[in-house]
Parts: C-alpha cells; structure tokens; sequence
C-alpha cells in the first residue's frame, strides 16, 4: 500500500510504501483487552486508612464484679466506649462496629489491592498492529468522529519534526486540510456526575496523534494543541492509537517513522537478537579462519625472541 508524501504547503513530494505492520486485520477485542490493561496498570491506589474507625478503645468487661463491667445492665453486646462517667455510672457509646457513629467500615476499599493486568507480549504487540492499520482506514476514522480531509490518509514530510512554534504548526495543519478538525478540538464539554467537583469539569475531545521517529522540537508545539497527542513511534501503544478502545484515531506520521517502523520490525514477533546471531554468523564464515597456535609452539616463539634480543645486545656492547 503506497501513500503521499505531503510537506508544509500541502505539496507532494512523492510516494512512500507501508510496511507489513499496517496489513494487520482489525481485531476490536485485542485492542479493548490491551486499553484496559494499560488504564488499570495507571490506575491511583484509593482506599480508607487501616485503622479509620478502630482507634477508639472499647474493651468491656463481661465478668460478675468487675470495674467498667456490663454484667446485669441489661445491655447488648455491641462494643462502646465511655463518653462520661460519675463514680461507677459509667455513661457508654457505641464505637468500633460498623453500624455505630464514628465506627469503621463494613468493607471498605483497600489502597493494598492491585488493580494490575497483564497482557501477553504478542497479544500486545497484535493489538498495536491492528491499531495501527485502522489509522490508515478512512472510513474508521470518519466513523469515530473526526473531520479528516479528502486526502487523508497520507504521511507528512519531516519538515513538520522542526516546527518550534504552534502558531506555524496550525498554519501548516490548516494548509493540509484540518482546520475543522482544530476547531472540533476547541469545543469543551462540562462532565456528567461527580467528576464535577472532584477537578475535571470540562472534557475534550481527542483530536490528532502526531507519530515521529524521535525527540524533536514537534513535541513542544503540539502539547500546546487542545486533545492532540504525539509519541516517538517506539512508544506508541493501544491506548494512543485507539482512545477509549475504538479504533481508527486520526493519526499523523513523519516519512522517517515510518522508515523507522519498517527497518526495526517494531512490534512484530521476529526476535531481534536471532537475527543478530544469523548475521554475526555469517560474518564469522565468511572470514578466513585463523590457524589456531599450541601453548608449545607459543612458548618456543618466545624463547626464539628472547635469543634474538640476547645476541643484539651482545654485539652492541662490543
């Protein structure tokens, strides 16, 4: 599959071939079961404190004739604890149990738990893939909401990893034919529920995913882009490239990421040190073997040379 290659005045420059990872069928429950993984692994620990509710002391005695007993009151067994007293009229409280004031909780969340979730290294890396093949499918991305020109999917040229500033990088984007796409990305949505109070009260929408082949100056002018992402191509996840488990984000990838992808066999199953060993290996046949020296012959070299130094030191002391 080839696409175009446009620069930052929505010229073509050329054409470019994808590699095998974009030939990937989609699978939708791969990449759901990747996404949930990587939200669950990011997950805050939240819980009560272990000892909320259980600092009260409520020791009560039970026997006949014993001091701060409940012997013949005529109370439950619910634990208490003294609120006030006056010589032995000792005026008790509930505490400690769960359907008491001030009491802990029934079961309450634990900080302890692990919300951890593993995934299998080639299920995570089919996920990728698969992901990354709906990038390419227009009709995905149109269905998933974003405003994509005609054109699209093409790749941008490396231009784009110098722009130092936003202002040039949304004249360039608006050139290409995402103006609307930039403006769908300035629209805010007020949260529905407690998310309100708790500091996220407006929600944005995802908008573009920038995809370069390395650290670059891209990556400040972009952050600054409302629901706009970018990642270096090794980076890349699920997660990025199919937000809340749908499929088909508008991306956006430099020529030489795409390069990257391609000579690095970036998220595909061949191991990369065999292939190292097979190289060496055939280097290593193709030189002419060394004659291999005995610890004999090694010691009678070095008699020789001690010899040769002997008899030159003899004839230039005489």
């Amino acid at each position: 599959m080839k696409l175009k290659l446009l620069g930052k005045d929505a010229k073509e420059t050329g054409n470019i071939d994808l590699p095998l990872q974009f030939k990937e069928p989609l699978r939708k429950d791969i990449i759901k079961r990747a996404v949930i993984a990587l939200q669950l692994n990011n997950r805050q620990p939240y819980g009560a404190s272990p000892e909320a509710g259980k600092r009260a002391s409520t020791y009560l005695s039970k026997r006949r004739r014993a001091y701060r007993g409940t012997y013949g009151i005529g109370q439950s067994r619910t634990p208490r604890k003294i609120l006030s007293r006056r010589g032995t009229q000792i005026y008790y409280v509930g505490a400690f149990a769960p359907h008491t004031t001030g009491g802990r909780r029934a079961h309450p969340p634990k900080a302890s738990k692990s919300w951890e979730k593993k995934v299998n290294e080639k299920e995570n890396r089919k996920a990728i893939r698969s992901a990354l093949a709906a990038t390419v499918n227009a009709e995905l991305v149109k269905k998933r909401g974003h405003k994509a020109p005609k054109e699209y999917p093409f790749i941008i040229t490396d231009e784009f990893e110098k722009i130092t500033k936003t202002k040039d990088l949304v004249k360039a984007l608006e050139a290409i034919g995402f103006k609307e796409e930039l403006e769908r990305g300035n629209t805010t949505k007020i949260r529905a529920g407690k998310g309100k109070t708790r500091g996220r009260k407006h929600k944005t929408k995802k908008t573009m995913l920038f995809v370069v082949s390395q650290e670059c100056d891209l990556e400040k002018a972009a952050r600054n882009l409302p629901g706009a992402d970018i990642a270096v191509i090794n980076n890349v996840n699920a997660e990025l490239l199919a937000p809340g488990a749908e499929p088909g984000r508008l991306t956006l990838y430099t020529e030489s990421a795409i390069k990257k992808l391609g000579e690095e066999n970036l998220f595909t199953n061949t191991n990369k040190k065999k292939v190292v060993k097979k190289e060496k290996k055939k280097q290593a046949e193709e030189k002419p073997a060394k004659k291999k020296t005995t610890k004999k012959k090694a010691a009678k070299k070095k008699t020789v040379k001690k010899t040769v130094k002997k008899e030159t030191e003899k004839a230039k002391a005489e």
